[in-house]
């Protein structure tokens, strides 16, 4: 057996025992794992600065290394948001239908754990935290492969919130760390059906085109996101300016960030040169089609893959269009099905805009950025799902559970 596998059947035993633990015990070894993070901060950060390092040695971009980069106040929202898992209801033994069919038998619709998930991520230790805290909770155990980019990081939060789940009482086995950061390693999980129920990849298009590609475990596609917003002809101007930088600059290395801003033609002459002067003045990029240029002459030209690139960074696809449709058309042909937002007060254009985007989430007049399992009320996320199979959109405690149907009897046979 190689070691891939070994941890693959230790997380296998332990999602068997895991799954009837109790909401009390589960949310006692949160509390464990949030106070153990913040009494070891200094331990992590050590760790972290080792990765830092690495990565300003290697180049990192500014907004990658942000992902990359915990604090002492960063630590302390991974123990918070332990904390607020733990005073989540707990979805494992939720009887999400019932009925009695006329032979007597009882047939009760309950929600499971899924069993043993494993989660793929690139550099964003803060993963490790949330996916664990959330495995927890709904009673999977869960087998962690982070990047190369953060494995010290990743080794010593593993090693913090498994020793103290366990001292808690929950069984061996339930968070592990993958330590090899070789492609190998990663293949054997992808290949692991035996032991493992679901793989989630969260990172670039690259990671989760491979994942997708190459695993026989069944695959929950998240992360990748090309965001846009579109300014309809009556768009609060002010307000579309507010929420374009919101969108763009509040945090630009992040998957729920904008990449492409479209606006309508009949405001374009006001709205653009104000929008990229602002921008601008944010350090922002303008690539534009060829009416942006003519308004902006600054900004680049916009190339065909511009309009399909998750930029992650501080640089902008920007284009005019002259009319709802062109927007939802646009949005459906480059976009990656994650969040698009429409600024208008028109009601029909919010109306035809949120029923023909095809994406897991559509906003009328607010930033993309809301896009997120704690801003939307359920707790800390284990990744935004762009498909459209088990789950879409945050995905957080009940999207980690399935199914099963318990039925109950008092002798009936069947004809």
């Amino acid at each position: 057996m190689t070691a891939i596998e070994e941890i693959g059947a230790k997380a296998k035993q332990a999602a068997l025992a895991l799954g009837t633990v109790s909401a009390e015990a589960k949310n006692a070894a949160l509390k464990a794992m949030a106070d153990a993070l913040l009494a070891r901060t200094e331990v992590i950060l050590a760790g972290n600065e080792d990765d830092r390092k690495a990565g300003r040695d290697s180049g990192m971009t500014a907004a990658l290394m942000d992902r990359l980069t915990l604090t002492e106040s960063r630590v302390a929202e991974m123990a918070e948001g332990l904390r607020e898992v733990a005073a989540l209801p707990d979805p494992v033994g939720e009887v999400v239908a019932g009925w009695r069919i006329p032979n007597g038998l009882q047939i009760n619709k309950v929600r499971v754990p899924l069993g043993v998930v494993g989660i793929i991520y690139e550099a964003r230790p803060n993963v490790t935290v949330d996916a664990a805290g959330l495995c927890v909770k709904s009673g999977n155990a869960v087998i962690l492969r982070g990047s190369s980019n953060a494995i010290n990081s990743n080794r010593v939060l593993t090693q913090i919130i498994a020793k103290a789940s366990e001292d808690a009482g929950l069984p061996e086995g339930s968070i592990q760390l993958i330590p090899f950061t070789d492609r190998e390693a990663a293949k054997e999980l992808m290949r692991l059906r035996k032991y493992v129920d679901v793989l989630i990849p969260r990172g670039g298009a690259g990671l989760i085109q491979t994942v997708v590609e190459q695993s026989t475990v069944a695959v929950i596609e998240t992360g990748l996101g090309n965001c846009h917003t579109f300014v309809d002809a009556s768009a609060d101007l002010e307000m579309a300016l507010a929420i374009a930088i919101n969108a763009k600059c509040q945090r630009p290395g992040v998957c729920n960030a904008m990449e492409t801003l479209l606006v309508h033609r009949d405001v374009a002459q006001e709205f653009v040169p104000k929008v990229c002067r602002a921008l601008a003045e944010q350090g922002v990029e303008v690539r534009g089609d060829a009416t942006v240029r003519e308004l902006f002459p600054t900004a680049k030209e916009a190339t065909e893959e511009d309009w399909y690139e998750e930029f992650l960074d501080l640089i902008l696809a920007m284009k005019v269009v002259g009319s709802v449709q062109e927007a939802i058309d646009h949005i459906n042909t480059y976009g990656s099905k994650h969040s698009e937002a429409i600024i208008t007060r028109d009601y029909d254009a919010q109306r035809i805009f949120m029923m023909s985007v095809d994406s897991a989430d559509v906003y009328v007049n607010a930033s993309t950025r809301f896009t997120d399992g704690n801003q939307f009320g359920l707790g800390a996320e284990i990744g935004i799902s762009t498909q459209k199979l088990h789950a879409r959109g945050p995905m957080s405690l009940r999207e980690l559970t399935t199914t099963k149907f318990m039925i109950y009897g008092s002798g009936q046979i069947r004809g």
